[in-house]
């Protein structure tokens, strides 16, 4: 029988970031990873592991995400005090939030020019600059 395993591109990316496949990570590796880029956050996700028959705690699902953000699996986006976003794509482009719905949408990075930074703090550097454009509906428009 020849073919793919099952959850193969999730098991490579956690297998290339140096984490060891548990069934937990890898379920929710194979929710984030297998299809298109997304934003996603820990409730949604633990909400779609629920569905799809993962038994995993929200806790387990934030350990996750926080764990694969900091192997650079996933970029977290934060729109407001409390409320973040993990971003499958951690390429460098920027984000449209329209706010009431909580839509986040991708900007490509090249769409999007800062000048006139300040200088960093002494003994800092700047490590990247995070765009968020906050967006509201036209009265009488649905997005």
């Amino acid at each position: 029988m020849t073919g793919t395993r099952p959850f193969k591109r999730a098991l490579d990316r956690l297998q290339t970031a140096g984490f060891r496949p548990t069934r937990q990570r890898l379920g929710l590796a194979r929710l984030l990873f297998e299809g298109e880029h997304r934003h996603v956050t820990a409730e949604q996700l633990h909400t779609e592991a629920m569905g799809a028959d993962l038994r995993v705690s929200l806790a387990t699902v934030y350990n996750t995400l926080n764990q694969f953000t900091a192997a650079g699996l996933l970029r977290e986006v934060v729109v407001e005090a409390g409320k973040s976003y993990f971003d499958t794509n951690t390429s460098d482009h920027h984000h449209f939030f329209l706010e009431g719905t909580g839509r986040l949408e991708d900007i490509p990075g090249d769409d999007v020019v800062v000048q006139h930074l300040p200088p960093a703090p002494p003994g800092t550097r700047i490590a990247r600059v995070d765009v968020i454009v906050r967006l509201s509906a036209e009265p009488g428009e649905e997005r």
